[in-house]
């Protein structure tokens, strides 16, 4: 019998897991809402396999107390919870979900730049107010400006789709271009630097490693026009937030919406509740972002572009996929570097 164990499962999410393995022979799977902790580790301690999400921190005291370990569904894409080094050690596969929700990420990315360039933001919190005057509401139309798009994976390739559509110029920086999106959209592929010069609206779609920490720092800000947009629903570590609240305050920024951004561990409880006391770094982005809250030209959204119904199931369906194929044997979406151990398929018995 194969013991799984599931963290931060809602109530939805708890009863589509449930159900995946109803009446499925060899595997004993227990459903926790809360996230993984040290503290709450002794759920697990039988367990062979965990899936959890992004606000699951898995560190070397957490795997200390997860013995018979040998395998981490990650149920996001992104797997910087995870101590790799820690289960490299100790052979534990880590598997992750590469595709889930490109069109969902893009879509929330281009509302973001709506928001921005029509000034929601101040027009919502006008008319809350019960006051209707359109003064110093005047947006910006989309159509003829251009995009500069930092990524043209497949929620950067998806993006490239929707600003053409709407009538946007699409330029864009990628260490391997996309030669079917210059065919296809007319996706123009400059430098980061004249990627930063050009375009009316920066979005940024790259993953979060020792290259593309602060990607967007105080030295590249100097290069944008300062009526500029810039969105981010990557990672926060890929914005030096502190330098964009410095861009803003001084208007050298038309605007930024970051639904991702430094300091967001202090502010999501809900989300890195599990990840120990806020360091002296991120107490100060915290207070960087916190300062952005105050600006009109600001938008930031809890870490939400992933979040719909159908991306979430999308994300469930691939992390039990990838729990069944690792115990059949034929581990897949192993993320590069973690241990893919084959396994036999699971024994005869009752399920759960």
């Amino acid at each position: 019998m194969v013991n799984l164990v599931f963290f931060g499962l809602d109530e939805h999410e708890q009863e589509l897991v449930g159900e995946a393995f109803a009446g499925e022979r060899g595997y004993d799977v227990a459903l926790h809402a809360e996230p993984l902790t040290v503290a709450n580790a002794p759920l697990a301690r039988n367990a062979e396999g965990v899936g959890i999400f992004v606000r699951s921190y898995v560190n070397r005291e957490v795997l200390d107390r997860l013995p018979n370990l040998r395998v981490i569904a990650a149920m996001s894409t992104g797997f910087d919870n995870i101590d790799l080094d820690a289960c490299r050690e100790r052979k534990i596969t880590v598997c992750n979900v590469p595709r889930y929700g490109d069109n969902t990420v893009a879509e929330f990315a281009f509302g973001l730049i709506l928001a921005l360039a029509r000034k929601f933001r101040p027009t919502f919190a006008r008319t809350d107010r019960g006051n209707f005057s359109r003064a110093g509401l005047a947006g910006t139309d989309l159509a003829g400006k251009t995009l500069g798009l930092v990524g043209t994976g497949n929620i950067g390739s998806h993006l490239a789709r929707i600003a053409h559509a709407a009538g946007m110029e699409v330029i864009a920086y990628d260490l391997r271009p996309n030669p079917a999106l210059t065919d296809e959209y007319g996706v123009r592929y400059v430098d980061l630097e004249d990627l930063l010069r050009e375009a009316d609206v920066i979005s940024l779609h790259v993953p979060y490693t020792k290259v593309t920490h602060h990607l967007i720092d105080a030295d590249r800000l100097q290069l944008v026009r300062n009526t500029a947009l810039l969105v981010n629903t990557s990672r926060g570590g890929v914005v030096d937030t502190g330098a964009v609240a410095s861009a803003l305050r001084e208007g050298r920024l038309g605007g930024v919406a970051l639904d991702t951004f430094e300091g967001e561990e202090v502010w999501i409880q809900e989300e890195f509740q599990g990840a120990g006391e806020a360091s002296e770094d991120e107490l100060r982005d915290a207070l960087d972002s916190f300062g952005l809250l105050h600006s009109d030209k600001a938008i930031l959204t809890p870490h939400n572009a992933f979040n719909t119904r159908e991306a979430v199931d999308r994300i469930l369906a691939t992390s039990v996929e990838n729990l069944r194929a690792f115990f059949a044997g034929s581990p897949q979406n192993v993320v590069a570097g973690t241990y893919p151990v084959p396994a036999p398929p699971p024994a005869g018995g009752g399920g759960g």
